[in-house]
């Protein structure tokens, strides 16, 4: 899960998933609800949204900020990770849309107790939900050294992993997130836009809330809840989600090839709908400058009539 946003991608999303009324949509990333009103609304009366949250204050304001929509979305507190198994438990086989917004609200990430903040004097925790797996601080003050500098190298892509992972065993106990990102300071010379413990945030955040290893999960099991000709649409805001949904949606689109002629011997259950991934466009980076890494990439599900031409 990547930068802050507002609905970012909100008009992209909702023409590439094409909601019809009477539609049920899934979207794993609950938020602050813009994107899940805006499915609720194409889908009309008759439809419905399984809306999916991790954190329980973002569906508690979700809930009164969506209570206009009565009983047509569905709050759930579940990471996407299981929609699979929530649309199980609802007796929902399949569904026309599913979307994912990998991105964090403003509303977490300016909460100074939430442990996101470079200067906050609480705890860096980091985790959407605090009864799931280590904080941050616990993975701070506990991991060897090793293991933290394997943290900030795969999920930082951090050049100064070891430097950085030494300089924390050297100062523990680490009690406040300002006081961790106080040892980024110095790593690098000269100065730059980008703070230098932005890495090292990102790398323990997608550690603290396994973040890579849901959304692998979501896309080996969500692809085959769609419906024919059902769509879904993920934005991801940094490289590592986007190579993971790259990838991911392009093994799901290929087919068997005949090894003499070299043709398909039959069309893929998938397709992909973007070959490249759609960007916000320059007027709403400028009116929301923190959406400026997204990209959104979109898989539709072949229809049966099509895969038997």
């Amino acid at each position: 899960m990547g930068s802050v946003h507002q609905s970012v991608l909100l008009e992209e999303s909702l023409e590439f998933l094409q909601v019809r009324p009477g539609g049920v949509c899934l979207d794993g990333t609950l938020g602050g609800g813009g994107h899940t009103r805006a499915l609720a609304e194409r889908a009309g009366k008759e439809g419905r949204v399984i809306a999916l949250d991790l954190d329980r204050a973002a569906l508690a304001r979700a809930k009164e900020n969506l209570s206009d929509l009565g009983e047509r979305v569905s709050f759930v507190h579940s990471s996407f990770a299981d929609g699979a198994s929530v649309l199980d438990e609802r007796g929902i086989k399949s569904v026309d849309g599913i979307f994912l917004d990998l991105g964090f609200s403003s509303d977490q990430m300016e909460d100074p107790k939430r442990g996101f903040s470079f200067t906050s004097e609480f705890s860096p925790d980091m985790r959407l939900d605090p009864s799931r797996g280590r904080s941050a601080g616990e993975i701070v003050n506990e991991a060897s050294e090793r293991e933290l500098e394997k943290i900030f190298r795969e999920y930082g892509e951090e050049p100064k992993a070891k430097a950085l992972a030494k300089r924390i065993v050297g100062a523990r106990p680490i009690r406040s997130c300002k006081d961790l990102a106080a040892l980024a300071e110095g790593l690098y010379p000269g100065r730059s836009r980008v703070h230098p413990a932005t890495r090292m945030f990102q790398a323990l955040r997608i550690a603290a809330n396994d973040e890579l290893g849901a959304l692998e999960k979501a896309l080996e099991t969500l692809p085959s809840r769609l419906t024919p000709g059902g769509r879904m649409a993920v934005i991801s805001f940094h490289s590592l989600e986007d190579r993971i949904v790259k990838h991911r949606f392009a093994e799901l689109s290929e087919v068997e090839k005949d090894p003499i002629t070299g043709r398909a011997k039959s069309e893929p259950p998938f397709r992909v709908v973007t070959r490249r991934p759609v960007v916000p466009s320059g007027r709403e980076i400028e009116q929301n400058p923190r959406a400026r890494s997204a990209k959104l990439r979109v898989l539709e599900r072949v229809a049966f009539e099509r895969s038997a031409a």
